[in-house]
């Protein structure tokens, strides 16, 4: 049987971060993993996560199943920040589960999508790996198109007619923001023009919002996301609180319909479940349950807040030290400082990637992607510096 399976390529960031471990030198840096560090170099819990879970080690009074629906006082709980206060259930036509993660969420709204008849998904590249990944197992059809300029900046044409040219059996797929890879996001009046294609055209939207709170905050980074949902009848959001709560290896995540009528989301659920049902049963409960006691309690939500931030603040003053510094070598550092989250791409060249690594011990994806978050201001000069020597 076993000799039946083909050999799959090994995960290049899991090499990459064994590659980092093993490396003797005391002034490695590492810009591959996608987690949040500190100044120090630390990925902590949350303050407001750690009082959340004291609280439930105290109350908690049942390690029963959930069913595969989750935590729906999780669930619940996030939506007012997904999709606005003031109306949070859209007049009692989004409906949401808990899944595994983000990648969970990403996974169960693909999967929904080929349910309900869709055989392709148009998605700018470069993207996060696993939307491609995702899309292949499930044997949909990726479309790409350009996410970005040269420039650094989004391409709101390719967007657009990926959009308007999409036909009855195909979606766009979209980052709410914070892009993973890219970090450049669609501004106000792009995610306008973007909501009015969608009016326009018909096209089904899955949003993928696996970073809000890291660009701008909670709010502004929902915007975008909001004003396409104001101009289309349904859409699939896919969210995860693995970054914006720190919750990366407890999994935390979920999946929302927003149907054309109540009455539609029984059905959708009904599909939803048995998915759920067939692929992990029952989402991890711990750190959707810490999650909803943050958003249940003032305080802890203050806290929550401040923490993200501090998050935020701090890259922010990263990609403000590295526009600051205008150019290393051949490349132009400047858009960094316009873009949002986590990551952002370098325009370098494998042989560049691998001479960094080996000749200065600065470890990052062969993409040219980076991990601001793994940027201090101690190790910053020498990350410009070894850029500027190895990209002439």
């Amino acid at each position: 049987m076993l000799e039946r399976l083909s050999p799959q390529a090994p995960d290049a960031l899991l090499a990459l971060i064994r590659l980092h471990a093993a490396d003797p030198r005391p002034d490695t840096i590492d810009l591959g993993v996608g987690v949040y560090r500190t100044e120090d170099g630390a990925t902590p819990v949350f303050a407001a996560i750690k009082a959340a879970e004291q609280k439930l080690l105290e109350t908690q009074d049942s390690k029963s199943y959930l069913g595969p629906e989750g935590d729906m006082g999780f669930v619940n709980a996030l939506m007012p920040y997904i999709f606005g206060a003031a109306a949070p259930t859209m007049g009692g036509r989004v409906q949401g589960m808990q899944t595994p993660g983000g990648t969970g969420a990403v996974r169960l709204a693909l999967a929904m999508a080929g349910k309900a008849g869709v055989r392709r998904v148009h998605m700018g590249v470069p993207s996060w790996p696993n939307h491609a990944q995702i899309l292949a197992d499930l044997g949909i059809e990726p479309a790409p198109f350009d996410h970005a300029k040269p420039d650094g900046t989004a391409n709101l044409e390719a967007v657009l007619a990926a959009i308007e040219g999409a036909g009855a059996d195909e979606a766009v797929l979209l980052h709410a923001c914070c892009h993973n890879p890219t970090g450049i996001d669609y501004t106000a009046d792009q995610w306008a023009a973007i909501a009015e294609a969608f009016s326009r055209s018909g096209t089904f939207p899955i949003i993928d919002s696996a970073y809000q709170g890291l660009g701008h905050g909670m709010e502004e980074d929902a915007a975008g996301m909001r004003a396409v949902l104001a101009q289309v009848p349904e859409a699939f959001v896919a969210h995860s609180c693995d970054k914006n709560f720190g919750q990366y290896r407890d999994r935390v995540g979920a999946f929302y319909v927003m149907a054309k009528e109540p009455g539609d989301l029984e059905t959708a659920f009904s599909n939803a479940n048995a998915l759920a049902r067939a692929a992990w049963s029952m989402p991890p409960d711990h750190g959707g349950a810490a999650v909803r006691i943050v958003l249940r309690d003032v305080d802890l939500t203050r806290q929550w807040l401040a923490e993200l931030d501090t998050m935020r603040a701090r890259m922010r003053g990263v990609r403000d030290a590295l526009a600051a510094a205008g150019t290393a070598g051949r490349i132009d550092l400047t858009p960094l400082g316009a873009q949002n989250g986590l990551f952002s791409m370098l325009p370098i060249t494998k042989e560049e990637v691998a001479k960094l690594r080996e000749e200065h011990g600065i470890y990052m994806a062969a993409s040219g992607r980076i991990n601001i978050a793994g940027l201090t201001k101690a190790n910053l000069p020498k990350f410009i510096a070894a850029l500027a020597a190895v990209a002439q």
